[in-house]
């Protein structure tokens, strides 16, 4: 198997945000903008305003909530446009309830997602544990180290039995890179999940939301009413709701797994989803409002501590490959020969691209350094790249799977990275590197990510967590974006150089 890429197309199509539901530890709020009247509510409000729902609905907010907060609401919310932003709820005489509201200012309406307060802890001690992560991030100059600090403070932070950091490849599927636990849990350090395990509309959800919080897998799920927004005709946007019900496939994948309760925090590089982190418990495990956003202000802080260590390595690797660029350059000017310049003995363009071998073919010649195949797999690899109109740089690490007859030099050519010089006539310079026989450690087959019964229509998670090996074959190491960039780079010189030196 070449790259294993399980991000399955049926889970990402599913409408999450429109899943009409709520989880049972809040309470939902829709209201006119203009007149801030109730058109929607969860049906468990009667637990709040001592109404039932259908009584709620058609209300005036003020009626429920005390006059200070109607007024922030409608001063600071409203009319400053704030898309999501917590107000403090005091309520009017006679109703009991401490909650924080989540307020969302959208076009046409409000939503307001009411939390209990639940035990607070001191804002001294919250703020200290906080303090010491990030003194402790702070000191560390990898991502490993980054990743190892954050999931053990947010244990400590919060007492889940389980926390990890989870790390998205290229394909979605995401390795764990860092984990505590408790000590009799399975360890699922170093596996790999398939991308199916978060699907695409949820990993878009989590560039809209830091956290997302399920306190109990076990809740029954509450209903908005009524089923349709009457202010747009449709069913109500859930996307950035905490709140927002969870589908029966993930608490079913949560059963599995062996945990009540769970919390996911994004991790962002470059303003890209690049991994989670992940926290378990085994029975239900609330955090009210305040503890979340302690979370989701080391979510911030590890992001961007993950893209300030990756992006300064990011920038030594391209210094280092421009330095070598430059001498290669250099050289050819020096010995005014193309040819010489870019296959020197100390310094050449295998090392550049970091190749186990590399061939220049030019004007009936075939120049190689390191191992590179024979004549005749080389004249007919070079014709299909011809055919193909590759007339700029084209990197594979799995070249038999596009190319058939790479099979009889898979060895020490499974990937090919080629920099035409004139495609026209055979001119090329391309790299090869050797196969790198791999052994992914899944967590569980990947195969069986999804599950569909007889129907074809009900389906279901995986029931099994436990490693599963795949070795992969044919392929090398992957072409790194900067090698590929800096690729480029040297076809735009030689092409500019054999203008100007047709003779040389």
């Amino acid at each position: 198997m070449h790259r294993s890429k399980f991000d399955s197309e049926f889970c990402g199509s599913l409408p999450l945000h429109q899943i009409n539901q709520i989880q049972s530890y809040g309470y939902l709020l829709v209201l006119d903008r203009q007149s801030l009247s109730i058109v929607q509510a969860s049906e468990n409000i009667e637990e709040v305003f001592g109404k039932q729902v259908k009584a709620v609905v058609g209300t005036e907010i003020g009626t429920y909530l005390a006059p200070a907060t109607v007024d922030k609401l409608r001063e600071r919310v409203i009319s400053e446009n704030v898309e999501k932003v917590p107000v403090a709820v005091s309520l009017q005489t006679g109703l009991v309830g401490d909650y924080v509201a989540i307020v969302h200012s959208k076009t046409e309406y409000i939503v307001i997602e009411l939390e209990k307060s639940g035990e607070r802890r001191l804002f001294l001690d919250a703020f200290q544990d906080f303090k010491f992560a990030l003194a402790d991030i702070n000191q560390v100059s990898s991502v490993k180290d980054a990743s190892d600090v954050i999931v053990d403070a947010l244990k400590r932070l919060a007492g889940f039995d389980r926390v990890l950091m989870y790390q998205f490849d290229e394909d979605w599927n995401g390795t764990v890179i860092s984990e505590v636990r408790e000590e009799d849990m399975e360890p699922y350090l170093g596996l790999k999940f398939p991308a199916s395990d978060i699907p695409k509309q949820a990993r878009a959800l989590y560039l809209r939301n830091p956290y997302r919080l399920i306190p109990d897998r076990e809740y029954a799920p509450v209903r908005i009413f009524p089923v349709i927004n009457p202010l747009t005709h449709t069913f109500i946007d859930l996307s950035d709701c905490n709140l927002r019900s969870v589908p029966g496939v993930h608490l079913e994948y949560m059963h599995n797994m062996g945990i009540k309760a769970s919390m996911s925090i994004r991790v962002i590089r470059n303003e890209q989803l690049w991994g989670l982190i992940s926290c378990h418990h085994r029975e239900p495990m609330y955090l009210n409002y305040e503890m979340c956003s302690v979370f989701e202000l080391l979510s911030n802080f590890i992001s961007s501590k993950v893209t300030s260590i990756l992006n300064k390595e990011a920038f030594e690797f391209k210094a280092r490959l421009q330095s070598q660029r430059n001498s290669l350059i250099d050289r050819v000017y020096s010995s005014n020969s193309l040819v010489k310049g870019l296959m020197g003995e100390d310094l050449s363009v295998k090392e550049l691209l970091d190749a186990d071998g590399v061939v220049i073919t030019r004007r009936g010649e075939v120049i190689s350094a390191g191992e590179v195949p024979s004549k005749d797999q080389l004249e007919a690899l070079i014709y299909w790249l011809q055919n193909k109109s590759y007339n700029k740089i084209y990197g594979d690490d799995n070249l038999v799977s596009a190319y058939d007859p790479a099979i009889d030099f898979v060895e020490l050519g499974s990937g090919i990275l080629s920099i035409p010089i004139d495609s026209e006539k055979g001119h090329y310079i391309i790299a090869f590197r050797k196969e790198a026989l791999t052994t992914v450690n899944w967590g569980g087959n990947p195969e069986d990510a999804i599950n569909f019964e007889e129907d074809g229509k009900q389906y279901h998670p995986r029931n099994s967590f436990k490693l599963w090996q795949e070795t992969v074959k044919q392929t090398s190491l992957p072409w790194l974006q900067e090698q590929l960039e800096i690729a480029e780079s040297l076809r735009s010189f030689i092409f500019e150089y054999s203008a100007r030196h047709i003779n040389n």
